[in-house]
């Protein structure tokens, strides 16, 4: 609650904002339904976001109607010192990469248990095309060492398949992002270093610590 409330100092007055997805991103929601700043609306990651955006009143325009946006205001699964992230373990990671994308900075709000000194403990997610998933999990194996497992039961908003991977220590997020990337049949790689986080608002015991890369 704390870190959603934090993350309003970043959200400029009849702005467009981009908002992520997630338990924390919730909060943030809420926070900012309730803060009275004026916005010409929010591009959202997730049907699951809009749906909770819309029910409080705030207008949701479509990425495509975008040209860019001030802020992207999203958690994450894993955090590094340098502001590399792994994100999808909620299943949205390629609409919360392009609206990242958009974004002119991006802003992490997460609890302190997410900053890691090397990306890979939290299996990492990646968005696949149905026919490739087999494929991607070998490759994934064989280049990287990682276990990659079929997510039971998930069907994205894409309508693809999310292989998570076990067994990385992601030492170079830059690189391993861009190979990955163009692997045929992958859609997206939950490695955020591209688009990394400009600033990271920190839950911890002893209220929010704000960290800036």
């Amino acid at each position: 609650t704390l870190v959603g409330q934090a993350a309003l100092q970043y959200v400029k007055p009849d702005s467009i904002v981009g908002v992520g997805t997630g338990s924390t991103v919730d909060k943030f929601i809420d926070a900012l339904a309730a803060s009275g700043i004026p916005l010409k609306g929010a591009v959202s990651s997730s049907v699951r976001s809009t749906e909770r955006m819309s029910k409080l009143g705030i207008r949701i325009l479509e990425a495509s109607e975008v040209e860019s946006l001030p802020v992207y205001i999203d958690g994450a699964d894993e955090i590094d010192h340098a502001g590399h992230m792994v994100k999808g373990g909620g299943a949205a990671l390629t609409r919360e990469k392009i609206v990242a994308d958009l974004a002119e900075r991006f802003i992490c709000i997460a609890d302190e248990s997410k900053l890691v000194d090397t990306l890979g403990a939290f299996p990492l997610p990646i968005e696949v095309i149905p026919m490739a998933t087999a494929q991607v999990a070998r490759r994934l194996k064989a280049r990287f060492g990682g276990e990659a497992t079929l997510r039971a039961g998930c069907v994205t908003d894409n309508a693809a398949h999310i292989l998570d991977v076990r067994g990385l220590a992601i030492k170079d997020p830059a690189g391993f992002e861009a190979e990955v990337s163009q692997w045929p049949g992958g859609i997206t790689v939950g490695v955020f270093a591209r688009n990394k986080a400009a600033v990271c608002l920190l839950g911890t015991a002893a209220g929010v610590k704000t960290l800036n890369f």
